[in-house]
This record gives C-alpha cells, sequence and structure tokens, in this order.
C-alpha cells in the first residue's frame, strides 16, 4: 500500500512545501488532507506517512533523480494528481512563493505533463482550497 516506505510522491510533497524554507502549520494540515484524500488513510496513517516522507525528503537525492523514478512507475493521470496536489500544497499558505513555482514547473516538466496540463492542476487545486 501507499504507507510503505517507498512511497516517493509523499517526499515529493514535503519538497515543495519546504522550498519556500517556511514549513508551517498550514502546509502540514494540508499535506495530512492530500494524503487523505489520495490513499483514503485515516488522520493517525496520514500523520504517519506524511512524518516518515519528512525523513525521507530530508535523506533523498535531488529532485530531478526522484522525480525521474516517479515517471517510469506512475500512471500519467496520477502524475497529474500529483501536480494538483503539489499545488494544493503549496497555495495552502496563502501566498504563491517563486520558489514553489519553479520547482512545480521543473518536477512537472520532468513529469511528462504539459505547462497546459499543470496550470488546469493548479486551476483545481485552487478551487478545492
Amino acid at each position: 500500500g501507499p504507507t510503505t516506505m517507498s512511497d516517493p510522491q509523499t517526499p515529493l510533497l514535503v519538497r515543495v512545501a519546504r522550498a519556500d524554507s517556511q514549513y508551517g502549520e498550514a502546509e502540514v494540515v494540508r499535506i495530512d488532507r492530500v494524503l487523505r484524500e489520495r490513499y483514503s488513510l485515516s488522520p493517525f496513517e496520514a500523520t504517519a506517512l506524511r512524518a516518515q516522507a519528512e525523513v525521507l525528503e530530508r535523506d533523498a537525492p535531488d529532485t530531478v533523480r526522484f522525480t525521474r523514478a516517479l515517471k517510469e512507475t506512475v500512471p500519467h493521470d496520477d502524475r497529474i494528481a500529483l501536480i494538483a496536489a503539489l499545488w494544493s500544497v503549496a497555495l495552502s499558505d496563502g501566498e504563491r512563493g517563486a520558489e514553489e513555482d519553479a520547482l512545480i514547473r521543473m518536477v512537472a516538466n520532468l513529469l511528462g505533463i504539459t505547462d497546459l496540463e499543470s496550470a488546469l492542476a493548479r486551476q483545481q487545486a485552487d478551487r478545492a482550497t
């Protein structure tokens, strides 16, 4: 299941949240919510998965390497959903940071997601907030 150590999508959420050097309550709450919705987890499981992801993210290789691995293993629709989740986390602190923006663009690009798909995912995330 998604709660295994091998879920590389969650560390990516943490990385985006940390991109603007402010990893705050709003972002943590949003990540937990995204995880609960994405994987149908209990609040407890979501918190555990996020805590694990925070450790993994610290030790993870550069974003390029671990995003490439995702592209190989994650179906296209799920990659779009992931980009929407990343936008959701980036938008959760009420401001769009340039660092978060740039990081998500890069990730989308590496995942083979077009700018249009990424923009649509962002609108979707924006509406869901």
